[in-house]
């Protein structure tokens, strides 16, 4: 059985990757940690837009004219080499994405915190990008079995891995403002997908030629683009040392009942009311926004039809091929500027949070979104796409404000110690959303279509249903309470802890140890420049996508 002596267990110094290595000294600026981590989360947040490579997939054999087995199998497809793969085939990746990051997130957190941020970055660099190599594989040799196996099982480790590896280190680096900090790693996560889509687009249009779609090439050049990215990140990371906090700041003198001064042993968070009830929180608020943003660009199509071009009285089914491509490629913009809601709800709410805590903050989620889900019909009645898709641009930024929330609610609750370890853990509430949302929403909406309800109308009960959910995550979170103190660990497990993670040396009273609130020097400037100028990029291609809507 793991041990408060084992699960940080010191693991030597002789290894560039060891825990020790990473341990800042006088003179370092907490500034460089965020965006060392946004260089692993922009990478692994491709995740996201990996939808951008079916349509070129499904004609990866019949590049001039499709090749189409229209009574194969799910198991015969796995191993085909003459049929085009299905989309539907291949979008069971986002399945196997975001169950084996929960799982992997829930395995390897305890290892995390022992090794370190480092070494976790650098092995999730081999898996995401290793899976890609593999994938790229699978995709030359036609081989769909394989690319799930690259870039969705080994991939999806490297996710669960690469996500988790900043938490507990910028938690401990920002005591001060510990949601916000969270907030600027993971918003990385929700922007990965607004680079990567239209850099794949480019270089698969650079790669294409008349026996290829440009895949498998693209697989390859952007795995040795994210490898170098993510070892940046990894071998930028650096550890407070034990008792470290910002000089002359003094945590708040008034008390919190919500913020506990104590930690929970990673062995019995999970024992705890709090932790499934918190596990809860985020599985209803998950699976109401993942939803929503699987099916983004068909309901906008499907709810607005001709009145995305002009055509008022046009629906959808009324609407020629050449006008829904239109309407596809409007609905795109919608699908990229949801993202960009993602993206700026994970650094706004998580920062908010800091100032109105974290119960507060997902009661604003939970109440808000139950408006805005029974509102949606009637913006869609209204005729109103400013409404429509401000209101779900609303819900999509409190979608990545729960996941850039939930590590400083942990931290709160549970304390700092295990924290990783303990977000790792409740990210199987990720995986379960990942099933739940798709099915909830997709499914209604084909049993709605069987029943012959008008497109404009097929997301109506779907949106009562989504406001049920969120409900009930209103309840789970109004139930959370502070951990009973029969959790706590003594002071003296934590000070050994703390003795045995890093050198014995460093143990001692708090202090700033020579490193103070940091701030933005030269050194940082160009750090953040380098993560910024790519952000950049896939903000404005968003943002010239999503103008079309209006």
């Amino acid at each position: 059985m793991t041990t408060a002596d084992t699960v940080l267990a010191p693991v030597g110094a002789s290894g560039f990757l060891d825990r020790e290595r990473t341990i800042a000294t006088a003179g370092f600026n907490r500034w460089l940690v965020p965006p060392a981590a946004l260089c692993i989360h922009l990478c692994i947040g491709m995740a996201y837009g990996f939808s951008v490579f079916w349509l070129p997939l499904s004609r990866a054999i019949g590049v001039t004219a499709p090749k189409t087995c229209g009574d194969i199998s799910l198991l015969q497809e796995l191993f085909t080499t003459s049929c085009d793969w299905k989309v539907a085939s291949m979008g069971w990746m986002y399945t196997l994405f975001f169950v084996l990051l929960g799982i992997a997130a829930a395995v390897w957190g305890g290892w995390l915190e022992r090794v370190g941020p480092r070494k976790a970055g650098f092995v999730s660099a081999l898996c995401w990008c290793g899976g890609l190599f593999l994938g790229a594989i699978g995709v030359y040799t036609h081989q769909l079995w394989l690319l799930w196996l690259g870039s969705g099982v080994i991939g999806g480790v490297g996710l669960g891995l690469g996500y988790i590896s900043p938490v507990s280190t910028l938690v401990k680096w920002f005591p001060d403002r510990r949601g916000m900090a969270t907030g600027m790693a993971i918003m990385g996560f929700g922007g990965g997908a607004m680079i990567g889509a239209p850099l794949a687009n480019l270089l698969m249009n650079y790669f294409k030629t008349p026996t290829s779609v440009g895949v498998w090439e693209t697989f390859v050049a952007m795995g040795v683009i994210y490898f170098v990215f993510m070892m940046i990140g990894a071998f930028r990371y650096r550890l407070p040392p034990p008792g470290w906090q910002p000089e002359g700041w003094t945590p708040p003198v008034k008390a919190n009942a919500m913020i506990s001064k104590n930690n929970v042993h990673l062995n019995d968070a999970h024992k705890t009311p709090q932790f499934w009830l918190i596990w809860w929180v985020l599985c209803l608020n998950v699976s109401a926004g993942i939803g929503v943003i699987g099916m983004a660009s068909p309901m906008l199509q499907e709810i607005f039809g001709g009145k995305l071009i002009g055509l008022p009285d046009v629906g959808f089914n009324a609407l020629d091929a050449g006008q829904k491509a239109q309407i596809a490629a409007i609905a795109a913009g919608f699908a990229g500027l949801l993202s960009l809601f993602n993206i700026g709800g994970r650094f706004f709410w998580a920062s908010l949070s800091d100032k109105i805590g974290r119960k507060n903050t997902y009661y604003t989620f939970f109440i808000l979104g139950i408006v805005l889900y029974a509102l949606a019909p009637t913006f869609a009645a209204m005729g109103s796409k400013l409404l429509f898709v401000l209101g779900f641009g609303i819900i999509l930024s409190m979608y990545g404000g729960g996941f850039a929330t939930v590590p400083a609610y942990l931290a709160d609750m549970f304390g700092t110690q295990f924290v990783g370890a303990i977000h790792g853990r409740l990210l199987t509430a990720w995986s379960t959303a990942g099933i739940i949302g798709p099915v909830v929403v997709n499914y209604i909406r084909e049993f709605q279509l069987a029943a012959g309800v008008p497109r404009d109308q097929l997301y109506n009960t779907t949106m009562y249903i989504l406001c049920a959910m969120l409900i009930a995550g209103l309840i789970c979170n109004y139930l959370v309470k502070p951990v009973d103190s029969k959790w706590h660990m003594k002071d003296a497990d934590v000070a050994k802890l703390q003795a045995a993670s890093a050198s014995a040396a460093a143990a001692g009273p708090h202090g700033s140890y020579g490193i103070g609130f940091g701030g933005l020097d030269a050194k940082a400037a160009l750090f953040w420049a380098f993560v910024g100028v790519p952000l950049a990029w896939g903000v404005w291609k968003t943002l010239e996508s999503a103008v079309k809507i209006f």
